[in-house]
């Protein structure tokens, strides 16, 4: 027996597997996913999956799964049928999806600077090696100078 996500109806092996696609998917700015979680399991972002999954498998419909029955269901996701081969995958699936894939002002100002910090750390690197030096990861700052004013 698996179970139906209250919010869209996806079909989820088990309690573990519900509660990681809820999270996931409010994670990734999916408004309605969030307020679900919130409002049923407040406290859904200190959770561990096993956790969250006992909280919100009451709420959830059971329903058959007979293509996770029999298999033994896993987690080696990547070499089941039907199955996506990475969470990157199975994320990528869901926002192609109708009314998917939509971010928040906030995630795309996350992902922006992450996407920042990455560029500054590799070419910071990519300096250290040229001059024979061990980049140690800490004392300049945004501004170069060290002391912490931006």
């Amino acid at each position: 027996m698996g179970y139906a996500c209250p919010v869209c109806d996806a079909e989820e092996a088990d309690a573990v597997h519900l509660a990681n696609h809820l999270a996931i998917t409010a994670s990734l700015g999916r408004e309605d996913h969030r307020e679900w979680l919130e409002e049923h399991a407040p406290d859904w972002g200190d959770c561990s999956p096993e956790e969250l999954g006992e909280l919100v498998s009451p709420h959830a419909a059971e329903i058959d799964t007979p293509e996770f029955e029999g298999r033994g269901h896993g987690h080696d996701h990547g070499h089941e049928p039907g199955r996506p081969g990475s969470l990157e995958d199975g994320i990528a699936r869901q926002s192609r999806q109708p009314g998917r894939g939509s971010m928040t002002a906030e995630t795309e100002t996350v992902l922006r600077e992450a996407a920042a910090l990455t560029r500054q750390m590799q070419s910071s690197s990519e300096a250290d090696a040229d001059d024979g030096t061990e980049s140690t990861g800490g004392g300049e700052d945004a501004d170069g100078d060290g002391n912490g004013n931006a």
